[in-house]
């Protein structure tokens, strides 16, 4: 067995886990596009690592800007673009905290970021820096289609969650833990295990990071301090004629964001 210790060094195993869900989250992007935005035409995808969610939507006629802080990802996302594509489509490196190009300023209706690597921001400022940046972007109606797991402070279990996906002639097994949340440094340890079997193939790739850790009343704050406005919240069933009703506990949320009019200079 061959051991290796990124799997965003390889995006065709990384992207085989969500592959799946491909096709179900752009149909909720598009709907939640008319049904809360503009339901216009171009899109934003931050961290939009190997490129799948870019691609679909391109081929649906979208318009489409991506952004990653890896260059394999990018990389990926642009060798899978048909030329007919690509003139639909611009890739940038960046990191999530980062990216603004004056030229888009005010002109995208929807940027979305849907598995939780907004976690990935480890601290306040980053987090505000990132959620302003993305506001300037959207038109004044446009939305920020925003996913990740709350965190439950109380619990006393490590998480973990198991799939199996097929690449071809291999096997993809991803296993992801998440250690016990630190209410008070913000942050729970996360571990993810990539294991690739297949014709003369035996490879493990084993992933370590820090989450940052929010429940629902620390989620509030700071899509306040950011100047969003919660138009509505569902989960990762993508099932958009199902919004999370008020008292609903489940983790896992997906919040439609609209910048507040009088908030333009955050």
């Amino acid at each position: 067995m061959q051991r290796l210790s990124d799997w965003y060094d390889h995006p065709e195993y990384y992207e085989a886990i969500f592959g799946t869900d491909t096709a179900r989250e752009v149909d909720f992007l598009l709907e939640v596009g008319r049904r809360h935005g503009t339901g216009g035409k171009r899109w934003l995808e931050p961290a939009c690592g190997a490129g799948r969610l870019v691609e679909e939507a391109s081929r649906r006629g979208l318009q489409v800007v991506g952004y990653d802080l890896s260059d394999k990802m990018l990389a990926h996302a642009r060798a899978r673009l048909t030329p007919a594509l690509r003139r639909r489509v611009r890739l940038y490196p960046s990191r999530m905290e980062d990216f603004f190009r004056p030229e888009l300023e005010g002109q995208m209706d929807l940027a979305f970021n849907l598995v939780s690597t907004f976690r990935y921001l480890d601290s306040e400022k980053a987090a505000l820096a990132h959620l302003a940046g993305t506001r300037r972007l959207l038109k004044p109606d446009g939305i920020y289609v925003l996913g990740f797991h709350l965190t439950e402070y109380a619990r006393e279990k490590v998480e973990h969650e198991r799939w199996v996906e097929r690449l071809g002639q291999d096997t993809v097994v991803c296993n992801t833990r998440e250690g016990l949340p630190d209410r008070k440094l913000r942050r729970s340890a996360m571990r993810n295990r990539l294991r690739i079997t297949g014709p003369d193939k035996d490879l493990l790739i084993e992933t370590h990071w820090h989450f940052r850790t929010y429940d629902l009343a620390q989620t509030r704050r700071l899509f306040r301090a950011a100047g969003l406005e919660l138009l509505a919240t569902y989960d990762f069933d993508y099932q958009v004629d199902a919004p999370r009703r008020r008292g609903d506990t489940r983790l896992d949320s997906i919040f439609v964001l609209r910048g507040l009019p009088d908030s333009a200079g955050c």
